[in-house]
């Protein structure tokens, strides 16, 4: 029997994952924010995953009124999963999301969560939300899986349709239909889960398994920068051997690599175990930004420059090249530590419109004011650009 999917949340994961339903099915797509919805029907997206053209084609049918999720019988939950000041797991979007569905789901429902989150929330954090404002019984009257989004925001080889996609339910008839449902559109393969819990565990050391890789480049980069090395050089040369694994320093910044481990890291807490290589991991990386403003501005005295008053452009503000997402990015804590020193910062961020991080957004046709420039963030519209000092490029 085939479903009507509505996908809750139209971000990265969820706009892509409602467009790719919308090719070969009707669809719904809901978000609480006006805005994106009123951009989208006008052919729009602003974070440019989705062309004009494919939002067009697809037949999915946008709205910010909850009502239309009752439509629907197969509902995917995509919303974010932060974690807040103190790096604690924040379930708050999850947990509103899921009281938006539980209000508004029909019974016979199968309701899917591809947010990333610790082992175990699923099922112990939003069934029982579900539950409650629903009215309906657990795996009686609903039922639910877990299916992790694998999304690379802007990487338009690796879209939807061709990431292999991990499914789950909470039994076996229910693992059947959401298969066979994202079956439809994954032509990349389905891979089935023993459990929920097995999925959520599998999505969450994918990213901790990044993010600790990165951590250890980092720390061989501090050696390599005491040691006079190139790390570039160095990584050139590691990687002719053919069981090298090329991952390369930088800074860890996003709303995936650099926030899942927390919640991995509170879970394995919670059960009693402290996670001492996931918390390094994490130390390093969040120091990254301030270990590289400290080289920087050692790096400008060495050559006799006040730093007081000095005009510095940043190039890139984004945390990673060549998409306009500016969330958790590393380079506001770079700008911060530099704006210390009494420097006259500003950015130059093509990707991202207006003034970022406290900084005036510079066209790049005008850089050419500013005494020093830094380039914090590879895009490509960058490349020929001169640039005095950068980081990690």
């Amino acid at each position: 029997m085939d479903r009507k999917v509505c996908v809750v949340g139209l971000g990265y994961v969820g706009l892509p994952l409602a467009v790719a339903f919308g090719k070969v099915m009707p669809v719904c797509g809901f978000d609480i924010k006006n805005k994106r919805i009123d951009e989208l029907k006008r052919g729009i997206d602003t974070t440019r995953e989705i062309s004009g053209e494919d939002l067009a084609k697809s037949r999915t049918t946008f709205s910010s009124d909850p009502a239309i999720i009752s439509t629907c019988d197969f509902i995917i939950v995509a919303v974010p999963t932060p974690v807040d000041h103190a790096n604690l797991p924040d379930l708050s979007p999850l947990i509103n999301a899921s009281i938006t569905v539980g209000r508004h789901m029909r019974r016979g429902a199968i309701v899917v969560y591809e947010s990333t989150v610790h082992p175990g929330c699923t099922e112990n954090d939003c069934v029982p939300v579900l539950t409650r404002e629903s009215g309906l019984r657990y795996e009686i009257d609903f039922h639910v899986g877990y299916s992790p989004e694998r999304i690379n925001p802007g990487d338009k080889e690796h879209v939807v349709e061709k990431i292999k996609k991990i499914v789950s339910g909470c039994d076996a008839p229910t693992l059947e239909i959401i298969a066979e449902t994202y079956g439809r559109v994954i032509r990349a393969g389905i891979h089935r889960a023993p459990s929920i819990k097995v999925a959520e565990a599998a999505k969450i050391i994918e990213n901790t398994q990044r993010d600790i890789n990165i951590a250890l480049m980092n720390e061989l980069k501090m050696i390599f920068d005491l040691a006079g090395i190139d790390w570039h050089d160095v990584i050139a040369a590691a990687a002719t051997k053919w069981n090298f694994i090329k991952f390369t320093p930088g800074l860890v910044g996003g709303h995936c690599i650099g926030v899942d481990p927390y919640y991995l890291a509170h879970e394995a807490q919670r059960l009693g175990h402290h996670p001492e290589i996931i918390l390094a991991g994490r130390r390093i990386n969040d120091n990254m930004a301030k270990y590289e403003a400290d080289r920087f501005v050692k790096h400008l005295t060495n050559r006799g420059l006040s730093l007081k008053g000095l005009k510095i452009i940043i190039l890139g503000a984004t945390f990673k090249p060549d998409i306009p997402d500016t969330r958790n990015s590393k380079v506001e804590q770079f700008i911060g530590e530099l704006r210390s020193y009494g420097c006259e910062l500003a950015v130059c961020e093509p990707h991202a419109p207006g003034d970022l991080f406290g900084c005036v957004n510079v066209a790049l046709a005008d850089i050419a004011g500013y005494g020093f420039v830094v380039k914090a963030v590879d895009h490509a519209v960058f490349a020929g650009t001169h640039s005095d000092y950068e980081l990690f490029c």
